[in-house]
């Protein structure tokens, strides 16, 4: 099941025990297809797993794929384009949301194409409070090298064009809804 191009939905991340991580209240799909689902997000609510609330700062377009181990969030600052990397589980949309469950390990890449690995206590303190198994723990560790190399290659999303040709392909739709 896909969204339609143009539906607001809401994004949903989930721990590995179930619970519910974050929940985005507003995303606006461009496209969605076999491989992935492309949303931006643009001062969209976000509400934490403890109930705090917050407001995003700046647009950004998000893509989340159904056969890969990460999911990609491309902030546009003025100051150029920063791609925050969850490593996830493939996600899914089920009429309700886009869910997918957060493996803590995260990836940031700078405009400089410098980029810094986040969260490696917390993934290995939930490994081993969730009893991650040694496949599942492959399975992300792989991805992450993956991302990695897409991100060295400059493989799509982490091109400026790419993530330029969805903000105003927004820009453009969002003007007509």
């Amino acid at each position: 099941m896909n969204p339609k191009v143009k539906d607001t939905v809401y994004v949903q991340s989930f721990k590995h025990d179930g619970s519910l991580h974050r929940t985005w209240c507003k995303a606006f799909v461009l496209e969605a297809d076999e491989e992935k689902i492309v949303a931006v997000t643009d001062r969209a609510w976000v509400i934490e797993s403890d109930g705090r609330k917050w407001v995003t700062r700046e647009p950004a377009v998000c893509f989340f794929y159904k056969k890969r181990w990460f999911n990609v969030i491309s902030m546009i600052r003025h100051s150029g384009i920063y791609y925050y990397c969850n490593l996830a589980s493939p996600s899914l949309y089920d009429g309700e949301a886009i869910k997918n469950v957060d493996y803590d390990l995260d990836v940031k890449l700078f405009p400089d194409r410098s980029y810094v690995i986040l969260d490696e206590d917390e993934y290995r303190d939930h490994g081993e409070e969730y009893v991650y198994s040694d496949d599942l723990k492959e399975v992300v560790e792989r991805s992450m090298e993956n991302l990695i190399e897409m991100m060295e290659k400059e493989e799509d999303p982490f091109r400026k064009e790419c993530i330029n040709k969805y903000y105003q392909m927004y820009l453009d739709l969002k003007d007509r809804f």
